[in-house]
């Protein structure tokens, strides 16, 4: 017995001993929850997710359905019920879907619209995977289960011993379609959608079920048809089974938005003859191989569920919305022309988000999937004359800018765009600098025709959110610039890099803020820094100053010194987060998560603001970004459901903070350099697509070393703030020295800040 409990003791000491969670247990999928970001509403943000049950990039996605039909919130985490397992393609709840129907297993004939038929359910209850969910329907006795395919789903019912086991078939309204082919197969199609669609947009769908129908129901509306088959406002069927105790039921469902005979295409492709337990286990792979394309160990379990969910969002969207036709090419339904065209087709995602960082993401760990994107952009312009700003499917009136040119600019100078889509793509963007779309106003450049006479939107013009307008023209022309350097075209290039530079008549020196001004000259009066929308997009003055990514040493000259530039900086976390709501009438919940934040007048739960925190490398205090950035990792990101602090923005936020755990971050995309932060893991690698690994370490890191006090490359000390997208691609060892107090003397020479284009010596 004595020696017993020694040996229990020793065993009990050794594994005290470990370094706890010094390597990931689990596979990089098994850290993910979907339910991160779920516990929103309109009034107040934490991700304004739903829990998508997808592959990456998937054309279909499916969720849980808690909202009604038409809500944009399709699943609250505070809800109670379930009305649907819906096929979505929802971006966002203030884009709304499109292309969607659903599926809900029932016990009784009476339970047929969405409020009868909803069931309530339980979070103790549910599984939320990214390749999985399940949940026990407890007013049916179900337990119903999803695993997707990229067009595709397998659909598993467990129901209890009754004559009236069913599942009702929601083809939404707004005019629909369904007919039963067979005793094992019902089609049909739906057309609702939130916009960006032409006349002829439908949604195909096909349901097989590998249970004989017994019988069935066909409703338009409210109102029973007879016959097999319905056309109309709103389409519903519900077929029915005798079940025992236990018996499973699966629905192998595809759809398609070229024709019907396509979505069994993609129904017989992608599903074969694999049941559902294949599907899910080549569902989980295919998770695995893409989220663990970034490796990362020596950090908390919080820290990689936190990690691993966010990277999960990041490598959503853009979702695909092309299919495979039978010769195995790619081909697509325009939605710009409403023509089946060939080649690649993406959407589902806004550019004033995203360009700040998941492009970049994609760029950098997974390029082919971005040349896809690119050649898909190509047939937009192709297709409409304009690049997108906002997708959903087609051009959809939302934000402001014309940051097509940052995601197509970085793209090409990184060399990840077909060859053949490279003049195609230049066209469009120097095409996007002068024209405005007819019915869509975000998409080109609205105010055109001021800006490229006065340097500026003027505020005076009738033209909303003006100054952030200019602002983001400024560095769009920059990207463009970029672009013609490298393709030779050099009087182009010496007019955009001019007008790149209009950002300067926005500065008023008064304030040292940017700010509207009038046609005549004169700044806008009066000016409150407080003041959200008006001049600038979903944020104030105290945020959009700093969106001048392409010159922060431009702008630092202006406010009087990189002294002084850091001083503002400072003040933007010390002000109090007091608000000017007048704009809009209302208080919008983009400032409601400003407030609750706790970090003055700082809102990371809006892109505007996200890259702020890097720019104290620009001007010698590097250090305050690696405080900054880690606190808002561990303070505004979690992996429970209320983990993000305002919109995660179809994998934008998301990606923000994946590049920030890996210690760096692209403040300027269309430049080849990232700036460093604080890593939050003290090992981390990246597995390039050529081959290659990014190998990082920080073996000093933990919560209370968030400094950093040297950084080598390739075993070569650096004293700069910033990597190199070239030393990355060939695979850059880095070490970071951290430690608990600032490193001051660190990173403040001149050479040391990253790359701007006002500096002499630019890169």
């Amino acid at each position: 017995m004595k020696n017993l409990i020694l040996l229990i003791f020793a065993a009990l000491a050794a594994a005290c001993c470990r370094t706890p969670q010094s390597e990931p247990p689990l596979r990089p999928s098994e850290y993910v929850s979907t339910l991160v970001g779920t516990q929103s509403d309109y009034t107040l943000s934490t991700g304004n997710t739903y829990p998508a049950v997808a592959v990456p990039w998937g054309m279909n996605f499916w969720t849980p359905q808690t909202g009604k039909m038409g809500n944009g919130w399709a699943y609250t985490y505070g809800s109670h019920t379930i009305r649907g397992l819906k096929q979505t393609h929802q971006p966002s709840p203030w884009i709304n879907d499109y292309g969607q129907f659903s599926l809900m297993p029932v016990r009784g004939k009476d339970r047929i619209d969405e409020n009868a038929r909803q069931s309530w359910f339980s979070h103790q209850s549910e599984t939320a995977k990214p390749y999985y969910y399940s949940v026990y329907l407890a007013d049916h006795d179900v337990v119903a289960e999803m695993t997707p395919t990229e067009r595709a789903a397998v659909l598993r019912f467990t129901f209890p011993e009754s004559a009236e086991s069913g599942v009702v078939i929601d083809a939404f309204d707004r005019g629909s379609q369904v007919k039963v082919l067979d005793d094992r197969t019902v089609a049909g199609y739906t057309t609702r959608n939130s916009g960006g669609v032409p006349d002829n947009f439908r949604n195909y769908f096909i349901i097989r079920f590998d249970k004989p129908i017994e019988t069935y129901r066909i409703f338009d509306g409210g109102q029973e048809i007879k016959g097999d088959a319905v056309t109309g406002k709103h389409a519903l069927a519900a077929v029915y089974f005798t079940t025992r105790r236990g018996e499973r039921v699966n629905a192998r469902v595809a759809s398609s938005f070229i024709s019907e005979e396509q979505a069994v295409r993609n129904l017989e492709t992608e599903l074969g003859t694999d049941d559902f337990e294949t599907v899910k286990a080549k569902a989980q792979a295919r998770w695995d191989e893409v989220l663990g394309r970034i490796e990362v160990a020596g950090g908390t379990e919080e820290q990689y569920r936190t990690f691993y969910s966010c990277l999960y969002r990041a490598t959503l969207f853009p979702r695909k919305f092309y299919e495979i036709d039978a010769a195995g090419k790619p081909v697509h339904y325009s939605p710009y022309n409403g023509e089946v065209l060939p080649g690649y087709m993406y959407t589902d995602t806004g550019f004033w988000d995203t360009f700040r960082s998941l492009f970049p993401l994609l760029n950098l760990v997974y390029p082919s999937v971005n040349a896809e994107i690119q050649a898909g952009l190509a047939n937009t312009y192709r297709e409409s004359g304009f690049l997108p700003e906002w997708a959903s499917p087609g051009h959809r009136g939302c934000m402001v800018g014309n940051n097509s040119a940052s995601v197509v600019s970085d793209a090409i100078l990184k060399g990840i765009t077909p060859q053949e889509d490279i003049a195609t793509l230049y066209e469009a963007m120097l095409v996007g600098r002068d024209k405005v779309h007819p019915q869509v106003s975000s998409t080109g450049r609205l105010g055109h025709e001021y800006y490229n006479t006065l340097g500026y939107v003027p505020y005076d013009v009738n033209i909303p959110e003006n100054a952030a307008r200019t602002l983001e023209y400024a560095y769009d022309d920059w990207c463009i610039a970029q672009v013609a350097k490298k393709l030779g075209n050099t009087e182009d290039a010496k007019q955009l890099e001019k007008a790149s530079q209009n950002y300067k008549n926005l500065f008023d020196p008064e304030t040292r803020l940017m700010r509207g001004r009038n046609a005549d000259g004169t700044f806008q009066s009066p000016f409150s820094p407080y003041k959200w929308g008006d001049a600038f997009t979903e944020g104030n003055s105290w945020h959009y100053t700093w969106s001048v990514f392409h010159d922060p040493e431009g702008l630092a000259t202006l406010m009087g010194g990189k002294a002084r530039f850091a001083e503002m900086l400072d003040s933007v976390f010390v002000v109090p987060p007091i608000y000017d709501d007048s704009y809009y009438g209302a208080r919008i919940h983009e400032i409601t998560e400003m407030q609750v934040a706790n970090m003055g007048n700082y809102a990371h739960g809006n892109q505007p603001a996200q890259h702020m925190i890097y720019l104290y490398n620009y001007v010698g205090q590097p250090w305050k970004a690696q405080f900054w950035t880690r606190e808002v990792m561990d303070r505004l990101y979690s992996a429970k459901p209320d983990g993000y602090c305002g919109d995660e923005d179809n994998g934008q936020t998301s990606a923000w903070y994946v590049f920030s755990a890996l210690g760096f971050y692209p403040v300027c995309p269309g430049s080849d350099e990232y700036v460093v932060g604080s890593p939050l893991f003290r090992k981390a690698a990246i597995h390039l697509e050529n081959g290659k690994t990014v190998e990082i370490e920080a073996p000093e890191n933990g919560p209370e070393n968030r400094y950093v006090s040297g950084m080598t490359v390739d075993g070569k000390a650096a004293g700069r703030t910033f990597l190199k997208y070239g030393e990355l691609l060939e695979g850059a060892k880095i070490r970071f020295d951290m430690q608990p107090e600032p490193e001051k003397d660190r990173g403040t020479k001149p050479g040391d800040a990253p790359y701007s284009m006002s500096r002499e010596d630019c890169r």
